[in-house]
């Protein structure tokens, strides 16, 4: 629940854009409405102010940061929507929070703004693309195009990618071959993020991946997941909020797991998924290999240790990046109907917590879209505020226009 008052944080020249009325070409309406919300707990309410910033205000701002800098509109258009796909799924670290990267890497000539991606070979059901060192979002897009057409062509399509950059997350293009009624796989390799197991030097990338399939109504399975413990930008969004972290997300130089975000961020070691080798970190190692398998090796772009650095924006990323579609209609009939069978079973199930039912993935992304219109807009952390302050003015753009609300603030109750 939304109070508005206090003031409005206005930009320094009128931009027209705090309406809250969506726009289809912005988000992926199969999302929004239908499925399933978990239940809510028990809570308690308390009033406080936040900034709420519209959607299509932040949209706003985004594309007109990649304008400023030489994007062409197509790919601001398209860079900036993929951004906030990812505020509004409630993945922060991944949204706006990139923003500042991406404006550097084009500013020093690391990436190009204003390219499209090529086809170097293709076949039925496979295409081998060059980003071009294009921006990762417009590479992925077209890329996962290619793939969907080939999947209702001939019922799989293939297409792996270098000369890539940061493509976001990689759910958005999962969801993009469900909302053709495919299913959808989207993986990419990284900077050197991850430490292997046994070893005191992170040589692999957090090597995202997602698996998107298609359930009734909208209602749909989206796994979007780092094969690290988490992906580096959660441990920035700890640092910028001054909160601690779990023990099992990175190292420090020594090699021993660190609480300090600060800490942890500057020496940017993540530990693989599972932790500590006795609890499985293995396999997440693993994962990465999969990943880099997939993405680096099969597509020729930078691998491993060969991938640049993270923080560095003077040299070329070279990602690699794969995406699969894939038309269930060409296998056994009614996979949507099992599929809903399926997480219907799950959400079913007696809960540990009563307070906490089980969720299928993909749940929580529909609630925090779902408080995100209830609010009227996102909630960005002060620091994100600062950053876009300091970048407009740079960039001579519009401010971010915000307004202070009172929201119900809730919180479980024990």
């Amino acid at each position: 629940m939304a109070f508005r008052s206090l003031r409005l944080v206005k930009p320094q020249q009128p931009c027209g854009c705090l309406s809250m009325k969506k726009d289809s070409s912005m988000f992926h309406p199969n999302l929004s409405e239908g499925g399933f919300l978990p239940s809510s707990p028990k809570r308690r309410y308390s009033n406080s102010p936040s900034l709420i910033t519209p959607l299509a205000e932040a949209k706003r701002f985004m594309k007109d940061c990649f304008l400023a800098v030489g994007a062409s509109a197509d790919n601001a258009e398209t860079v900036a929507t993929n951004l906030l796909e990812a505020d509004y799924r409630g993945h922060y670290s991944h949204g706006m929070n990139r923003l500042d990267m991406y404006i550097r890497d084009i500013q020093h000539g690391t990436t190009d703004a204003t390219v499209s991606p090529v086809t170097l070979n293709e076949t039925v059901a496979t295409a081998h693309l060059d980003g071009r060192n294009g921006l990762g979002a417009v590479v992925g897009k077209r890329a996962m195009e290619i793939a969907i057409s080939k999947a209702k062509d001939v019922g799989i399509g293939l297409v792996v990618a270098k000369g890539s950059n940061h493509y976001g997350i990689a759910g958005m293009y999962a969801l993009q071959a469900i909302e053709q009624g495919l299913i959808g796989l989207s993986v990419t390799n990284t900077s050197p993020l991850m430490t292997p197991t046994r070893a005191k030097q992170a040589t692999l990338g957090t090597n995202p991946l997602s698996l998107g399939a298609p359930g009734r109504k909208g209602d749909n399975f989206v796994l979007d997941m780092a094969t690290t413990a988490v992906a580096l930008g959660k441990i920035e969004i700890a640092k910028r909020k001054g909160e601690p972290i779990p023990e099992g997300w990175a190292l420090n130089d020594a090699g021993i797991p660190e609480s300090n975000p600060s800490i942890a961020y500057k020496y940017a070691k993540l530990m693989p998924l599972g932790g500590t080798e006795v609890n499985s970190g293995y396999k997440g190692y693993g994962l990465g290999m999969l990943v880099e398998i997939f993405c680096g090796i099969l597509s020729g772009s930078s691998y491993g240790p060969h991938v640049r650095r993270w923080g560095t924006s003077h040299a070329v990323a070279n990602l690699g990046q794969a995406f699969m579609a894939i038309n269930p209609a060409v296998f056994a009939p009614g996979f949507e109907d099992r599929l809903q069978d399926l997480m219907t079973y799950l959400r079913e199930m007696e809960p540990v917590d009563s307070g906490k039912p089980v969720l299928v993935h993909g749940d929580k992304e529909k609630a925090h879209m779902e408080k995100v219109h209830a609010e009227g807009g996102l909630r960005y952390v002060p620091n994100q505020h600062k950053t876009n302050a300091i970048l407009a003015e740079e960039l001579k753009i519009a401010q971010m226009a915000s307004e202070t609300v009172t929201l119900s603030t809730d919180e479980h109750v024990d």
